[in-house]
């Protein structure tokens, strides 16, 4: 058998789509799609079982994960053309030819997934968000292309939410990363608060690493500031799908600074009157974005 490098199938079959999808009831991406028609949603549910899996990939998977991740961008391509094989790739298919989807922002989440097998320190804050417009801006744009509402303006809005929710993720997993051998928190700002990254959850350590976490949580916060206009620019269904988001990532803050930005010390996710409450706040604030 040909090596998974070149795009033939792997020797170590990826889980079906039975096994990502089983994930979605814990997921944000397929919670919020809930509120939208059923056919968007099963397009919607579609590019999160790519999500997932590719994902998966970069993280957990056994082996090679570069080969496997190589085998994911051959597979995108066959699904393009409706010759996938794998089944989270097989239902993908009508949605790439239903909306007409470039494969780049796919491939971009397969090139982030490539990145963390190579790069785990990020010197700058430019440099990390650079990454998440690999990891996660591709993401907003594929769900606005879904939803028929991919404005140039909407999309610059939605980059902007999307990389706010992917630092917040990043903040809320300090130490799993850390025990992983990532760090993604800017270096730069890291050691400007005199935090050393070799011993970053090390007790000594604390007081600083709680200082460069307040200083990312607000980063984040404007970032996902960027939500309420762009969420008030959408129809009913797709607002309040789109607001979840922001939302959500506004509640996770919340927790985050409720603890006192130990995120090592504490388990910090949002509580549900939290969440209800940004979600009431990004529906009706102000602002519009052009249509």
């Amino acid at each position: 058998m040909a090596s998974p490098a070149t795009g033939q199938r792997p020797s170590r079959i990826p889980p079906g789509r039975d096994a990502v999808m089983a994930k979605a009831e814990a997921e944000n991406f397929p919670v919020a799609s809930w509120v939208l028609p059923r056919a968007t949603r099963s397009h919607l549910l579609a590019l999160y079982g790519f999500c997932r899996l590719v994902d998966d990939l970069g993280d957990e998977a056994p082996g090679d994960r570069l080969a496997l991740l190589d085998w994911a961008e051959a597979e995108l391509g066959r699904a393009a053309v409706g010759r996938a094989e794998h089944p989270v790739f097989c239902a993908l298919t009508p949605t790439i030819r239903t909306f007409g989807l470039s494969l780049q922002p796919f491939k971009d989440l397969i090139a982030a997934n490539r990145q963390d097998q190579l790069v785990h320190r990020y010197a700058t804050f430019e440099d990390l968000t650079a990454y998440c417009h690999l990891s996660a801006v591709p993401v907003g744009r594929l769900v606005l292309a879904v939803l028929g509402l991919d404005t140039a303006e909407r999309i610059a809005r939605a980059d902007q939410v999307c990389i706010g929710l992917q630092l917040v993720e990043h903040l809320q997993d300090v130490a799993e990363d850390w025990a992983a051998g990532r760090i993604y928190l800017p270096l730069r700002d890291v050691a400007a608060h005199g935090c050393d990254p070799e011993r970053l959850l090390e007790a000594d350590q604390r007081p600083a690493l709680v200082a460069v976490v307040a200083e990312e949580v607000g980063r984040a916060r404007a970032l996902l500031a960027a939500g309420a206009p762009l969420s008030r620019s959408l129809p009913l269904r797709p607002r309040l799908a789109v607001a979840a988001f922001s939302a959500g990532g506004a509640a996770a803050l919340d927790a985050i600074e409720r603890c006192g930005c130990d995120v090592v010390a504490t388990r910090c996710r949002p509580r549900p009157a939290d969440l209800a409450r940004r979600l009431l706040e990004t529906v009706r604030a102000r602002g519009q974005v052009s249509s």
